[in-house]
């Protein structure tokens, strides 16, 4: 444990708080967060977009669905460690600062991914390679699951309590733009590569990049600066023993409200801006780098629009936002996924890529409702003794549960029911089991606090 600081009071914090807004200290923690977050969001999402391609790889040849299903497995797979990991960071997170936490999560998570770059492919080692991936993205779920929530208690803490909203969506903006270098890498290579030097080793090019990119990160967060509410805490001997047996023994209300508040996040995030290219491409005949470029769009739509949801949310509050996205995603996803699915695709310049990329887009901008507003609801969810915790725990166990899965259960429900609706209604259904868990929240108002206690 660090040694203590000197004791501040929660009056002190606050009064403080508003000074710290154009602190050193604070554009060092926002640059920090947001390039971490970048960092570790580049290296999990290759895999999703080289779906198609790691199915040949890694797996027999079967039919096309059966390879594909297997790619999703695997990374469903990945998320079952997320909530146990949750569990470990969100301990070490509450009890020795987020600082620590957060640089030993992107090495671990850059280390797994510069792994995959070496892995034999099924040809070569037989069922040892999928086997090998698998523990590969073991490794990287596990990293993963400290990083988001991390992320955003630590910046949280540091913020103003008038510009939380707006300092803390940096770090979904950070995975947006994770996302988004992923995407035009990916786009590049299927675009200069032939498919079969793609599957031979054009697919290991973007793991290579995580080695460096993850030792930048490291660099800049061990010179970070803890948060003053961590210290507050440490200085007066309040850091609890045990944050995750506190959390459920106290908090078990705000943990539900926040595994119910995370489902549309978990599965819109990982149905439009990680399946989405999959299932334009697989299930409407759209050509991958048709379905690369939109995604590519969508993801710039997306990540510019959660600055401003960010800021929407500092003069709205995060809970009116939240509900205002959650009844929009249950009133338009079915008619907009009708809507692509009538579509014609023709080519690039077609007018009907241009539908497609309207709607796709559209979803983006309803995502980033959600995505640029929720991490600053579950920081203020939970108390600063258990943040790290209650946010990482409830988090990952939704995205665990639903997220990671949403890609096998979207392909498995297409093929079970003969329709290209199913996602539609299972996004549906996310949304309002969001809505109701939001509207149950008293969290999430405009300029308010975080709570010490």
């Amino acid at each position: 444990m660090s040694h203590p600081h000197p004791a501040t009071t929660p009056s002190q914090l606050r009064a403080g708080g508003d000074a710290a807004a154009t602190s050193p200290v604070l554009r060092r923690a926002a640059f920090a967060s947001f390039i971490g977050t970048f960092v570790e969001w580049f290296d999990y999402a290759v895999y999703g977009f080289l779906a198609t391609v790691i199915a040949v790889v890694f797996f027999p040849a079967t039919d096309t669905r059966s390879a594909l299903m297997a790619t999703y497995g695997v990374f469903a797979l990945s998320f079952i460690v997320r909530p146990i990991g949750g569990v470990i960071w969100g301990h070490f997170g509450d009890r020795f600062g987020r600082k620590s936490t957060l640089t030993l999560s992107i090495f671990i998570m850059s280390s797994a991914t510069f792994v995959i770059a070496f892995l034999p492919s099924y040809q070569t080692a037989g069922l040892a390679a999928p086997v090998l991936l698998l523990l590969t993205r073991l490794v990287q779920g596990f990293a993963a699951s400290g990083e988001y929530a991390g992320a955003a208690s630590f910046l949280s803490e540091h913020a103003p309590d008038r510009k939380r909203g707006i300092y803390t969506c940096l770090v979904p903006a950070g995975e947006a733009a994770g996302l988004l270098a992923a995407s035009l890498f990916v786009a590049l290579l299927h675009a200069l590569l032939t498919t079969e030097q793609l599957q031979a080793w054009g697919w290991r090019l973007p793991f290579l990049f995580a080695l460096p990119f993850g030792y930048v990160g490291v660099f800049i967060r061990r010179r970070l600066e803890e948060t003053r509410h961590f210290k507050s805490l440490e200085a007066a001997h309040h850091v609890p023993p045990a944050p995750v047996l506190e959390l459920l023994g106290k908090h078990r209300r705000q943990v539900l409200i926040a595994f119910g508040g995370t489902l549309l996040n978990a599965v819109g995030f990982y149905l439009v801006l990680s399946y989405m290219p999959t299932y334009l491409a697989t299930e409407l005949g759209i050509s991958e780098t048709a379905a690369f470029l939109g995604s590519t769009i969508t993801l710039m739509v997306y990540l510019a629009s959660i600055f401003v949801m960010g800021a929407l949310s500092d003069r709205l509050g995060r809970k009116a936002v939240l509900i205002a996205c959650s009844l929009l995603f249950a009133i338009l996803t079915v008619p907009l996924f009708i809507m692509l699915s009538s579509v014609s695709f023709t080519g690039l310049g077609s007018g009907g890529f241009l539908a497609i990329l309207g709607i796709w887009a559209l979803f983006g901008a309803l995502l980033a409702m959600n995505g640029g507003t929720l991490p600053t609801l579950l920081c203020e969810l939970f108390p600063t003794r258990v943040r790290y915790s209650g946010f990482a725990l409830s988090f990952n166990a939704a995205n665990a549960l639903f997220g990671g899965t949403a890609p096998l259960i979207a392909t498995w429900l297409i093929g079970a029911s003969g329709s290209k609706l199913a996602p539609a209604w299972f996004l549906v259904a996310a949304a309002l089991v969001t809505l109701a868990a939001i509207a149950m929240t008293t969290a999430g108002r405009a300029g308010s606090a975080l709570d010490d206690d």
